[in-house]
């Protein structure tokens, strides 16, 4: 369980939280959350939570699917013993805080909700990992802080094993 600062909830997008003011300061998160979101999720291609301050504010949201890598698009590691064939894996897709809201550890919090949420998710719905794409040099330090790891031959692409994510489960 994830715990918000006081006021703060999360929630999933709807068509009445108000997404045209949010900026994060990178033009394609930003992008995605006004334009492409809400009928992504109506066409069940992926979920977008949104975190709203207490005055129903929109200061972030992360945006969740399933997805399936090839073999070579995962490290041999994480690949060895597994059937030569698609594999399964959870897609963090975007993750944007707003501008008025960064520097606050909020990044962090969404981040660890929607891990929680692919946590839960491969007790139903297995997966071998969690895969995403970096907008930037910035976000993939974020990134590997969370112990996420770099794809070979694929720099900004980043992976955590299912293993991995388990065990951040059950440290709490």
């Amino acid at each position: 369980m994830v715990e918000l600062p006081d006021g703060y909830r999360v929630e999933v997008l709807e068509r009445g939280h108000r997404r045209e003011s949010f900026e994060s300061g990178q033009t394609a998160v930003d992008g995605w959350l006004r334009r492409n979101a809400l009928q992504n999720q109506s066409k069940r291609l992926s979920v977008t939570r949104v975190l709203l301050d207490s005055r129903a504010t929109l200061a972030g949201y992360y945006t969740t699917a399933m997805g399936s890598a090839d073999l070579s698009e995962l490290p041999n590691d994480l690949v060895k013993k597994l059937p030569r064939r698609a594999l399964p894996v959870a897609v963090l897709a975007w993750l944007g805080v707003d501008r008025r809201f960064q520097g606050r550890g909020l990044g962090q919090l969404l981040l660890a909700h929607a891990l929680v949420e692919c946590h839960r998710a491969s007790r139903a719905f297995p997966f071998v990992a969690v895969v995403l794409d970096c907008v930037d040099e910035a976000a993939k330090r974020f990134y590997e802080r969370w112990d996420f790891r770099e794809v070979p031959g694929r720099p900004m692409r980043l992976f955590l094993s299912a293993a991995a994510l388990d065990e951040m489960a059950t440290r709490g």
